[in-house]
């Protein structure tokens, strides 16, 4: 994408969560469902918080949520405790379709959170962000309701990074600056535009979401961008600036392993395309080094990712059994 045609598209597809105040948006979403899906795995410390102020100023001071629901990725510590005394409606993430064998990830859990949602549109936020507000949410779902050509909105924001009592006010998005942005701007030069392409703020119509697959792992958010797009087209996608996210931060060799899941599903989408067509799959193993010793210490990771397919396709499947299996009762 040229200079041009970015400014020419951030001129209509970019707002900023002021621009969507949450009693106008009520006012205006006529019958409009809308869900918010918060995935957690071992965030106690910050899930009950988050979904306490979706619920108390989206859903009761104003009624613009109708479904808040979290989706707990097997926690170990009381996530799902935290998350229903503050109001949330939490699922199990491998309750939902069990005839299916569960898979891992954060994409897992948002994938099978369209299956217990009703909302036309669908925002996602993560559950490890410390200075949460409504803007969060409003941003999202703003451009959506507004505009009904529009299939999906990314946010993105300033991530401060910390390094003890330095504070580096932009530095948070390592894997971002380092890896997905050359990716796009090399292999899919339409999307040099996107200011935050991983960011776990963004929200959907249910029909466009159910309609592409979902990568299960850490590059669901790249996976997703990309599949929409092709799909749908880059002036149905919008931007909403969200202001500031301060969160916790990985380290070094998590965000290697980060790094590897989405060069594997950048890998199959170029695959799919026809621009990489080797005699089998590329590597996915993940070979990082400690020094514990005399000697550095190899750990081995398998980075690769699965895949679910598009949630309508799954539904289609499962209400075309419904009726033998009634027959068979």
């Amino acid at each position: 994408m040229a200079p041009s045609d970015i400014t020419d598209w951030f001129s209509r597809r970019l707002s900023t969560a002021r621009d969507w105040p949450a009693a106008e948006l009520a006012r205006g979403k006529g019958a409009t469902r809308v869900s918010v899906v918060l995935p957690a795995r071992d965030e106690e410390a910050t899930v009950g918080h988050i979904a306490g102020v979706i619920r108390r100023a989206l859903m009761e001071e104003v009624p613009l949520v109708d479904e808040l629901v979290v989706i707990d990725s097997n926690s170990t510590d009381g996530t799902a405790a935290a998350a229903a005394a503050a109001g949330a409606e939490v699922h199990r993430q491998d309750d939902i379709l069990p005839e299916m064998p569960p898979l891992w990830g954060k994409g897992e859990a948002l994938w099978k959170s369209l299956a217990v949602t009703t909302g036309d549109v669908v925002a996602f936020t993560d559950t490890d962000i410390r200075n949460y507000t409504p803007d969060f949410v409003t941003g999202l779902i703003g451009p959506l309701l507004a505009d009904p050509d529009l299939v999906y909105v990314k946010g993105y924001y300033d991530r401060p990074l910390r390094d003890g009592t330095e504070v580096a006010p932009c530095d948070g998005g390592r894997v971002t600056e380092l890896l997905a942005r050359p990716l796009l701007n090399m292999c899919w030069p339409e999307l040099a535009g996107v200011l935050q392409p991983l960011s776990g703020e963004y929200a959907g119509r249910r029909a466009a979401l159910e309609s592409v697959p979902f990568v299960c792992g850490y590059g669901v958010e790249f996976g997703l961008l990309v599949d929409l797009v092709e799909r749908y087209g880059l002036d149905r996608i919008a931007q909403v600036d969200l202001g500031v996210r301060e969160h916790s931060h990985q380290t070094t060799a998590e965000l290697g392993r980060m790094a590897g899941q989405i060069i594997d599903t950048a890998w199959m989408r170029l695959h799919r395309r026809g621009l990489v067509l080797p005699d089998g799959p590329p590597a996915t193993t993940l070979t990082q080094f400690t020094r514990s010793g005399p000697l550095p210490r190899p750990h081995v990771h398998d980075v690769g990712v699965t895949e679910r397919p598009p949630m309508a396709e799954v539904a289609a499947s499962r209400a075309r059994s419904i009726p033998s299996r009634q027959g068979e009762a």
